[in-house]
């Protein structure tokens, strides 16, 4: 195996659908100016320009920047003059637009603070998650968040959000509402609830909160003991609430785990990798490849928590390093996947703060499954396929407590696989699974779309 010397551990750098945050210098490439001239330019937009231009120029993951002359472009934008911060800003964008990669993007301070905050698994604000009413549009706490102002004040699922600061929420979109809500630590938002018909007003002191990114629970089904854990996103927190969560249901006996990862749009790398050691003890966890052709080999490490049968559950948004664990567990034949196919993400990102408060996520890097399969816009294929017609995914979406039971049509699914294919077998539990019949679906890496 060969190591980059410029990413030693790249699983610590880097994120899939997060980030990891790293300071750069702005100086490799600046001129020999006076230190009245430096001084000068470090206060100008310019130099937010040249630090993103720099980064890219430094880590992206292809050299040719897509046929794109990167030093002249460094030259053009660094000829023009700029009204405002908002017109570098855009310069900028549409520079990395050139590359033709969403995922190489630059963002603005509020946007990077909001990234950084969720990739964290911690936000300043009240705790509660909002939805608009499928039918109505009405705007509804989804939740309120445990240990939060919002729990502690008695907010509860369903209620209705009519004002936020005497700001009437008739029309409003869920994330602009969000936006309204948050703020700084220490500082109160009013908001005018309706329950049961009955309106009323509650203030609300914003604090860091950690938002848990693992929910698990003990499931019996037919007699069996189901470990249910549901990991919504791979943030700084996810590695270690999903060991408190093997370890606690292992602690219960349950029979066997269903992991879900439906919806889950990535996060950090490191974090993957943390919980697909939890699973696995030997094998290739992932292969990563940066723009040097450096190859990096991520490895288990003999740290697995539980032998018992997995099933993994994924849908079409499970991306990046949800599609990294599931290819480990699949390509090491330690648990069946069960849903539909994956985003198909497979591009790592490293993410630089910049001098103003403004942030730039740079693709640094290619995966590939243990298996060496390239799931780019192709996504991992499910071991059982299973579709939702519109009118049961609406069903969820209404009634999300019932996700993860028997009127989850991926979750029976998964149930009925575990009953009839692993808990079925003579010895009553199977630590195996690399013998398990695999229906209507292709192996990742065998079958393409």
């Amino acid at each position: 195996m060969t190591r980059s010397p410029k990413f030693p551990n790249l699983a610590r750098l880097a994120l899939c659908g997060g980030v990891f945050l790293s300071s750069v210098s702005a100086s490799l490439f600046l001129p020999a100016f006076s230190s009245s001239v430096r001084a000068a330019w470090e206060d100008s937009p310019k130099a937010v320009l040249d630090e993103a231009w720099q980064i890219v120029y430094r880590d992206y993951v292809d050299p040719s920047f897509n046929q794109t002359d990167w030093m002249a472009l460094r030259e053009e934008l660094l000829e023009k003059d700029y009204s405002s911060t908002e017109a570098t800003y855009g310069a900028l964008r549409e520079a990395l637009a050139k590359l033709e990669d969403p995922y190489t993007r630059f963002m603005d301070p509020e946007q990077y603070q909001a990234l950084t905050n969720q990739t964290s698994g911690e936000l300043s604000g009240v705790g509660i998650r909002l939805k608009a009413d499928a039918v109505t549009g009405l705007l509804l706490i989804e939740e309120p968040i445990a240990n939060s102002p919002a729990m502690a004040a008695g907010v509860k699922s369903g209620d209705r959000v009519l004002a936020i600061d005497g700001a009437q929420t008739l029309g409003m979109e869920v994330n602009q509402a969000a936006n309204l809500i948050r703020g700084e630590v220490g500082t109160d938002v009013a908001l005018t609830l309706s329950r049961d018909g009955k309106q009323f007003d509650v203030t609300l002191r914003r604090a860091r909160i950690e938002v848990p990114s693992v929910n698990y629970s003990v499931k019996e089904e037919g007699g069996n003991e189901i470990g249910y854990i549901h990991l919504s996103q791979f943030t700084s927190h996810a590695a270690r609430e999903m060991r408190d969560a093997i370890r606690t249901l292992n602690q219960e006996n349950v029979d066997a785990f269903v992991l879900d990862l439906r919806g889950n749009p990535g996060g950090l790398l490191y974090s993957s990798i943390d919980i697909a050691r939890m699973w696995l003890d030997t094998g290739t966890i992932v292969k990563t490849v940066d723009r040097d052709s450096h190859n990096e080999e991520l490895l288990a490490n003999h740290t697995s928590l539980t032998h018992l049968p997995l099933v993994v559950l994924v849908d079409n948004n499970s991306a990046s390093s949800s599609e990294i664990l599931a290819g480990a567990l699949q390509d090491n034949h330690r648990a069946t996947i069960i849903g539909t196919q994956t985003f198909g993400k497979a591009l790592v990102q490293s993410l630089h703060p910049l001098s103003d408060g403004s942030g730039i996520a740079v693709t640094i890097a290619h995966y590939y499954t243990p298996n060496g399969t390239d799931i780019s816009k192709k996504g991992v294929i499910p071991d059982v396929e299973v579709r939702l017609s519109r009118r049961e995914q609406q069903q969820l979406a209404q009634n999300p407590a019932t996700i993860g039971t028997m009127a989850d049509p991926h979750y029976s699914r998964a149930v009925m696989f575990l009953e009839s294919s692993l808990l079925a077998q003579p010895t009553g539990r199977s630590n195996q699974l690399s013998e398990r019949p695999v229906e209507g679906a292709a192996k990742a890496g065998v079958v393409q779309n």
